[in-house]
């Protein structure tokens, strides 16, 4: 079947690209193929005088490249080949004898905008789901169709590497302001608006493009002395933010800079050869790898077989505790999922302290213009509140959100089943405690499970689903689908003690705090995590989760595992010293007017240490990572997580394992069982038994086998 159908309309050809069989349009060789053969037909049609590229799929114009072919490149002169195939595809496009405009609505996202940066002319839609930009950066590759030499050229080298470099899509509005797109309407008028850009350029041509950035756009983009600044600015802004880790950044830097000083036909031979390069490394192949994991994560409702049939969709929602996470879960559900939420606390004040906080993660997605005025006063009607159970009968889904106690935490759930109907999950957000636990005196534990979300609830993207051994698929299903709603990357785990994430976090934790015991400087240990690539070290992770939320979270866990995970004593010196982290601007580090600042040095005291002058880097960094590939080992081996895939995209997205590294389990593959083990024994006779090796592990060295 084609991809492409074609009609005259006043003497433009409207070229449709609609891919069978695929919810969205990619480019492949294929479709490159048939492209070209359309493009020579309306070029050689005497009655053609201007072209017209819009796509038949509802939301989305051209989401880019066939990515799965990514994964079947073996070789740089394969992936260089790719790249040289579609820059060919795009001059085709610019070399067009004849005008052509593209209809932009959707997605419109690496080789799609590349596409469209062929064109003469960009129209697009004001709608939402218009989103615009060349994300490849992210797959750990540079742009590979002639984006990094087009774009720099039409907004200016500045716009243009913001953009590249941080793999950054914009709405159209901002599209628009930047020049990224020619026009914005409304999508009823984009295929006639698109016609008569068409017939006019075919009339008069396109009209000169102002140069835009005023005195300092001349000054910088449009100098050689200039641009040498911003790509200099550029390099140091990368490095600050990537570490090194990621070389796709840099390579793009480096490719529009020969483009510029050296001209077109120089840049696009280095984005080729670039592109190739970086297409078979190992840092792409891992974001690659993450990307279809996320991709098939959408489509799992995580249930064994077919999802139960006509289940209706979650409509009202009741989060029980209007307290930090509670009114973050409310926000987040109204901007994201768009439903009503309803709030409930045992004090009007706490209810209306709930609200507010609520509507403002609404107020900074308004703030950042990805809300209009209407739609932010129309989704902040939808969060109410109160201290009884109004609204709440209707609810089909009750989020608690209280104190991380067991008894609290039931007594909740035996006044919701007094309170609604047969028909409402209740879900617990708890960090810690089995949902079973919390489900042992209910009269509905079928419709009992957890949903575990992590702070800020706005920012992070991960959940996790925790069903117990009595959860019903149902149940299992609407809470899937509705964590999808609100926009979070959903993981199904097994309901034990910490559930996956804080599991392998604690141990990891704990380390630091022996570490800090012994007086390795609070900055070393921080900076030597930072430098293997997480955001940020466990001491700052410990200020910001709050050190008396650790302490709870670690006693809980130690009544669970024994001794292998009893907490390091520093938590409870600190808690004495009364320091509990940012939030009493009192922890390891010092704080003013909300802003982290250095080492607070009188900590060494509080904790009764002398800070060593000679702690080996080497030394912090693998008691750390072992301790937590470790734990990653033992928590899989025992079923916590359905697959590697889940434990991986659970690291990356919930406690920031460096994505270049693919998660824990990708990482114990890559070193090798056997050579993990083997360190595990040496820190073990070294530091004690808490290293021992997991049996999993132990078992999967002497089978030589691997997670993937």
């Amino acid at each position: 079947m084609s991809a492409f159908r074609s009609d005259i309309t006043n003497g433009v050809a409207v070229i449709t690209f609609d891919l069978p069989g695929s919810p969205v349009n990619t480019i492949s060789t294929s479709v490159a193929t048939e492209f070209g053969a359309v493009l020579d037909e309306a070029e050689r049609n005497p009655s053609v005088r201007a072209m017209v590229l819009i796509s038949g799929k509802r939301d989305s114009f051209v989401a880019g490249a066939d990515i799965e072919q990514f994964g079947r490149l073996t070789s740089q002169a394969e992936a260089e080949a790719m790249s040289r195939q579609a820059q060919a595809m795009m001059d085709r496009v610019e070399g067009l004898l004849k005008p052509i405009v593209a209809a932009i609505h959707g997605a419109c996202l690496g080789g799609g905008y590349e596409l469209a940066l062929a064109c003469d002319w960009r129209v697009a839609t004001d709608h939402d789901k218009t989103q615009i930009g060349l994300p490849e950066i992210q797959l750990g590759i540079i742009p590979g169709a002639g984006g990094t030499q087009r774009l720099p050229r039409l907004i200016g080298v500045r716009a243009a590497l913001d953009l590249i470099l941080a793999g950054k899509s914009e709405r159209a509005s901002k599209a628009l302001r930047l020049g990224m797109v020619d026009e914005l309407v409304p999508p009823s008028t984009l295929r006639a608006t698109a016609i008569h850009a068409a017939q006019r350029l075919a009339d008069r041509g396109a009209s000169e493009r102002r140069p835009g950035g005023g005195i300092a756009g001349a000054l910088l983009d449009r100098t050689p002395i200039g641009r040498r600044i911003v790509y200099s600015r550029a390099r140091q802004t990368v490095l600050k933010k990537t570490g090194g880790h990621y070389p796709a950044p840099l390579a793009a830097l480096e490719v529009v800079q020969a483009g510029l000083e050296h001209g077109m036909p120089s840049g696009m031979r280095e984005e080729h050869r670039r592109f190739g390069e970086l297409a078979v490394g190992d840092v792409s192949r891992k974001l690659v790898q993450i990307f279809f994991a996320t991709t098939a994560l959408k489509k799992d409702d995580g249930v064994e077989g077919a999802a139960p049939a006509d289940l209706p969709p979650v409509r009202r929602l009741g989060v029980i505790g209007a307290g930090f996470m509670g009114a973050a879960i409310a926000g987040t559900a109204a901007l994201n999922a768009r439903v009503e939420v309803r709030l409930k606390d045992a004090e009007l004040e706490r209810v209306g302290r709930g609200i507010k906080s609520a509507i403002r993660v609404l107020d900074d997605r308004f703030k950042r213009r990805r809300l209009s005025k209407p739609e932010h006063a129309r989704l902040s009607q939808l969060v109410s509140g109160g201290t009884d159970w109004s609204g709440f009968r209707r609810a089909d889904l009750i989020i608690e959100a209280v104190f991380e106690d067991l008894d609290v935490k039931r007594a909740v759930l035996a006044e919701v089943e007094q309170e609604t109907s047969g028909h409402t999950v209740f879900a617990s957000n708890t960090s810690t405690i089995p949902i079973a636990d919390i489900a042992g005196e209910s009269s509905r534990p079928e419709q009992v499970i957890g949903m575990h979300f992590f702070s800020p609830v706005e920012k992070m993207p991960l959940l996790e689903v925790i069903p117990h051994a009595g959860t019903s698929d149902e149940s299992v299903v609407r809470a899937v689908r509705f964590g999808r709603r609100m926009g979070k990357t959903v993981i199904v785990v097994r309901d034990s003690p910490g559930f996956w994430v804080n599991r392998i976090l604690l141990p990891y934790m704990n380390e630091a705090g022996v570490l800090l015991a012994e007086g390795v400087p609070v900055d070393l240990i921080d900076g030597v995590i930072t430098r293997y690539g997480f955001p940020v070290g466990p001491v700052t992770l410990l200020d910001e989760v709050g050190l008396d939320v650790a302490s709870k979270a670690g006693a809980v866990m130690h009544q669970h595992f024994g001794a292998r995970l009893e907490p390091a004593p520093v938590l409870q010196r600190m808690l004495d010293d009364g320091r509990q982290g940012r939030k009493n601007r009192r922890g390891f580090y010092r704080y003013e007017n909300g802003d982290k600042k250095g080492v607070d040095e009188t900590v060494y005291k509080a904790l009764g240490v002398q800070p060593l002058d000679d702690a080996a880097p080497t030394m912090v960094e693998q008691r750390l990572i072992y301790a937590m590939l470790n734990e990653a080992a033992m928590a899989a081996g025992e079923g916590v997580v359905r697959s590697a895939r889940d434990g991986d995209i659970g690291a990356v997205f919930g406690i920031g394992f460096p994505p270049f590294r693919g998660g824990p389990l990708r990482q114990i593959d890559d070193l090798g069982p056997a050579r993990v083990v083997e360190v595990l024994h040496g820190l073990e006779i070294a530091h004690g038994e808490r290293f021992k090796p997991a049996a999993h592990l132990v078992e999967m060295a002497e089978r030589g086998e691997s997670f993937y």
